[in-house]
């Protein structure tokens, strides 16, 4: 019987064996990203395997218009803002939510329904932040408070949908993909079809968990496929991921939102890569219901996040990386989150 230790250990060997040619392979979820960091998975990989981070961290793909949006609702004091942790320390033109008091961090959109009812002559404010995963949360929230004629609710939306952000970056003439490997946790509401189209760019897919056996597996099955001539997108998480995934909360997701352009930190404006708040909740849309326009901000000078994000750069390829730019002190978003890939090359690499 083998241990994980010696699992690991056969499919290196294995990897090694089958990886004759330059294969590049991008890991598209910000969790994965850390993982792979953690565990030291490219130094267990051969010289012909390169490994990419993708833009699968919500908190740095959020533009700094959006940062700077969520601080003047911050700068009233008739407001209260709910956040996930990860966005408090996000700086904009030197300021960032954390240094204001009126500012909650949340660990479920409920919470900020609480919030209203504990201060009804404040407007508590969620920020939308997430993709597939956390947004269908987000609309049972909205849902819930419409029933509950819960007044003194909204929410920014800032969610973000995976497939067209991908689509624009297998597009790229000037970055060659081979393999992606799939987010898990956006996998397990959208189901792995959603993510068949990767087949029409001549790129092979494997839907991932988060330890060093899934991802060494994943390479394996991305490299055995791309040797085989197959183009597949693999189901290697079936513990979680189902084919047609949670119907369920994507309906909820799809009932409370409707697809919008959407812009990315450093990357730009991606058509229908985002999600807007439809007209019948329109009651619960910060956006609409607040003056809160702040105008088009731009990146932090020598910030290279949206090319990292975009597999163009590496973090220390930025003259700010672990200088000017770290976690206590961070410039740019892909150094604040848990899921950053700043972040997850100054802890562990």
């Amino acid at each position: 019987m083998f241990d994980t230790k010696d699992k690991i250990h056969i499919l290196k060997e294995k990897i090694d064996e089958i990886s004759k040619t330059n294969l590049s392979f991008m890991e598209v979820c910000g969790t994965h990203t850390m993982s792979v960091a953690k565990h030291a998975i490219k130094s267990m990989l051969p010289e012909t395997i390169d490994m990419v981070s993708g833009p699968g961290c919500p908190v740095c793909v959020t533009s700094a218009t959006d940062i700077e949006t969520a601080l003047n609702l911050a700068r009233q004091e008739d407001k209260i803002i709910c956040t996930f942790g990860d966005m408090i320390k996000v700086p904009s033109r030197k300021d960032a939510l954390q240094n204001y008091k009126n500012v909650e961090i949340v660990y479920s959109p409920l919470d900020a329904l609480t919030y209203a009812g504990k201060y009804p002559n404040k407007e508590v404010i969620m920020l939308g932040i997430g993709f597939e995963t956390t947004t269908p949360l987000i609309s049972a929230t909205i849902k819930t408070a419409k029933d509950e004629e819960i007044d003194n609710f909204s929410v920014i939306s800032m969610h973000k949908t995976v497939p067209n952000a991908l689509k624009a970056i297998l597009a790229e003439k000037d970055i060659s993909l081979k393999g992606l490997i799939l987010p898990g946790h956006v996998s397990a509401i959208t189901g792995r079809t959603y993510f068949d189209f990767i087949k029409e760019y001549e790129t092979n897919g494997v839907i991932a968990g988060f330890e060093a056996l899934d991802l060494l597996e994943c390479v394996y099955l991305l490299s055995k496929n791309i040797g085989e001539g197959k183009v597949e997108v693999v189901n290697n998480y079936q513990s979680v991921v189902s084919e047609e995934g949670n119907k369920v909360a994507m309906n909820i997701l799809y009932e409370v939102f409707e697809d919008c352009d959407a812009d990315w930190r450093g990357i730009g404006t991606i058509p229908m890569s985002g999600l807007k708040i439809r007209d019948e909740f329109e009651k619960f849309d910060a956006k609409k219901r607040f003056d809160i326009e702040a105008g088009k901000i731009e990146e932090p000078e020598a910030c290279k996040c949206g090319e990292i994000l975009m597999a163009r750069a590496r973090p220390n390829d930025c003259t700010l990386f672990g200088k000017a730019c770290t976690p206590a002190d961070p410039v740019g978003p892909c150094m604040v989150s848990s899921e950053g890939t700043c972040a997850a090359y100054y802890t562990y690499m």
